[in-house]
């Protein structure tokens, strides 16, 4: 066999693992009075059921959950890294060694990591925007750093996610419609860049990576469409919504979620960024998103709020400090079921820091027990009804 012969058969090898191997979509199920969908993304590390919620890991960690509590309490089928965060620390060097985030945080399904956009723009004192990217200073010890499109698909190549996103401005609420104007422009324009990057490089560790591009365009309608129809040309294997929960009313979170759903492409995921609480969860996926993050219950069950099936409880409140009943009944984890409501209350008062994991785990198990019901109830054909009862119910103060 010649040199030409053998070089043809590795580009057709190469060519089946980076092209054909991308991520794939299948929509399963949809509901008949609403938007809510259920399908299955197949990605190198897994299969991921959609709906779907991604406990955020920002630093290669669920913060106090370990990974088997994560595999087996929560049942989490894929997480999400920060760019930024990783970046920073532990470094790309270290990152690159391990062979990437997979192996070095031991997590072996699906990942997704943000641009680290919305990181770098929240540092509003301490960072320049350009067209060629956006220069800020460290958290950590002030030193200056540039991410660029370019840089950070480099980046991202690096920690070896199997999703990661465009760079993107992400414009702050309220914000004048020429300035959310020209953002959405320039974000576009970056994401022409971060696919030629992309497009040119190839994935570090030997299974396929997939870019997803951002929807901007504030709380503007027009804008919203015109982002939406910029993207949905990259023919992209799935579509984020950024810009929204940025501190706009709730009312339009969901106004623009669904006009921003409408006009995404129907067979590909979607992936709301950043929302939020268990009922912002119902009333979006009504909306037909797939995917979603949110730090809200990992931060506030550190902060001794969780989320059951019952409602919301205020740990810390005295009312628990004699209730020996589990934490969440409705819950079938050791977590849940396993720990009181009154030995949970003690350890939070006591500032132990298994309190802080059990607040935790409960929280990310309501989340990923609710995307599981609703996928459930979308596929028995039930959903809306079964929405507007867990409504209030997840909402009521215990």
């Amino acid at each position: 066999m010649n040199n030409s012969s053998i070089n043809g058969i590795v580009y057709s090898i190469l060519w089946y693992i980076f092209v054909v191997m991308q991520l794939q979509f299948a929509l399963e199920h949809q509901d008949a009075l609403s938007k809510a969908r259920a399908g299955t993304i197949k990605t190198d590390h897994g299969e991921i059921p959609t709906p779907i919620f991604m406990p955020v890991g920002t630093a290669g960690t669920v913060k106090a959950v370990p990974l088997h509590q994560l595999k087996n309490d929560v049942n989490a089928g894929i997480i999400l890294g920060n760019t930024y965060h990783l970046y920073l620390r532990p470094g790309m060097e270290v990152l690159k060694a391990a062979g990437g985030l997979h192996k070095f945080s031991g997590w072996n399904r699906p990942i997704l990591t943000d641009s680290g956009g919305y990181q770098v723009f929240s540092l509003a004192s301490s960072r320049k925007i350009t067209e060629q990217g956006v220069v800020f200073q460290s958290h950590i010890d002030g030193s200056k750093h540039l991410f660029t499109p370019e840089s950070v698909m480099d980046i991202q190549r690096a920690i070896g996610a199997d999703i990661i996103m465009a760079f993107d401005e992400c414009p702050p609420y309220p914000s004048e419609f020429s300035y959310v104007k020209s953002s959405m422009e320039l974000t576009h324009r970056w994401l022409d860049r971060c696919f030629a990057r992309f497009n040119e490089t190839e994935p570090f560790y030997g299974y396929t990576q997939n870019l997803f591009p951002i929807v901007q365009g504030g709380t503007f309608e027009a804008l919203r469409k015109a982002s939406c129809a910029y993207i949905s040309e990259k023919d992209a294997t799935g579509y984020a919504i950024g810009g929204l929960s940025v501190g706009e009313p709730v009312e339009m979170i969901y106004e623009f979620c669904a006009l921003s759903c409408a006009h995404l492409p129907e067979q590909k995921p979607r992936y709301l960024m950043g929302v939020g609480t268990p009922w912002d969860l119902l009333e979006c996926i009504a909306a037909g998103v797939d995917m979603f993050d949110c730090v809200m219950p990992t931060r506030n069950g550190r902060n001794a709020m969780l989320f059951t099936t019952d409602g919301v409880i205020n740990i810390d409140n005295k009312k628990w400090e004699f209730d020996y009943s589990a934490i969440d009944e409705g819950l079938q984890n050791e977590t849940s079921k396993g720990y009181s409501k009154s030995y949970l209350r003690h350890l939070m008062k006591s500032k132990e820091i298994l309190g802080l994991t059990i607040a935790s785990v409960q929280n990310l198990a309501l989340y990923l027990w609710l995307v599981e019901e609703a996928r459930n109830q979308i596929t028995k054909g039930t959903f809306t009804s079964w929405k507007n009862e867990m409504m209030p119910k997840l909402q009521q103060r215990l």
